[in-house]
């Protein structure tokens, strides 16, 4: 019952040289500055795994669409049974690419002369490059929060650092003595506001590479894509195909 008691009263239940150092009673007993710096920094170390686990599901799923559309695209069916199939309701990059290249290809197939075939395929070109670009920009969200939470949350971490160093001090010209006890509390808020910037910064770098990467790979598995319908929609322009 009276550690119950204790533990409801909180850090200002506990009696001369029984100061609580744990994670709670740490933000508790630190000042307005370092509960804000380490308020920020949960919030951010928060917002940073949303991004991640988000992103890492979404590129999941975008590798086992394309490998799905892929083997469509592959297994020998008629441009037009695919356009047919995907571009009513594209369900991935690649099908977008697929329906925009077709959309033009079908708009002007009809109405475009001899000499205007090869004026045909640099729009479908362009039009797909356009679509390619789009798609890898909606991949790259989330990434520029990822690297500015990596990259000021270690700043963010040591101005907690700074603040409970410069207590420490205060505490020490205050009662004029260097006893550990003095001292502790604000080395201890000092280095739990490290410590909340390393958590935060940490994961977010490590995912802003891979995610980089990733999205890297993928561009340039869209864009081999797009190259390839290309030359196939290039081939029927001058009826080879």
């Amino acid at each position: 019952m009276d550690i119950l008691m204790l533990a409801a009263a909180g850090p200002a239940a506990l009696g001369p040289g029984e100061a609580d150092y744990s994670f709670i009673g740490l933000f508790f007993r630190a000042d307005i500055i370092v509960k804000a710096v380490m308020i920020g920094l949960a919030l951010a170390s928060i917002w940073s795994w949303a991004i991640i686990l988000d992103k890492q599901f979404q590129l999941m799923g975008l590798r086992r669409k394309a490998r799905r559309f892929e083997d469509d695209f592959w297994a020998g069916r008629s441009l037009d049974d695919l356009n047919n199939t995907f571009a009513a309701k594209p369900r991935d990059p690649m099908s977008r690419v697929f329906a925009a290249a077709m959309s033009e290809w079908r708009e002007s197939k009809d109405s475009t002369s001899e000499g205007q075939m090869l004026s045909l395929r640099e729009r479908i070109d362009r039009v797909m490059n356009v679509a390619v670009q789009r798609e890898i920009s909606n991949l790259e969200s989330g990434l520029g929060a990822l690297a500015s939470i990596g990259s000021v949350s270690v700043f963010v971490g040591l101005l907690g650092t700074v603040w409970g160093i410069m207590n420490s001090f205060r505490a020490i010209a205050a009662s004029r003595d260097t006893n550990l006890a003095v001292v502790a509390p604000g080395i201890a808020e000092a280095l739990f506001a490290t410590a909340l910037g390393l958590v935060a910064a940490i994961p977010a770098v490590i995912f802003y590479n891979k995610f980089s990467t990733d999205i890297s790979r993928y561009a340039v598995r869209l864009e081999g894509y797009a190259d390839e319908l290309s030359a196939i929609l290039s081939r029927r322009i001058h009826g080879r195909r």
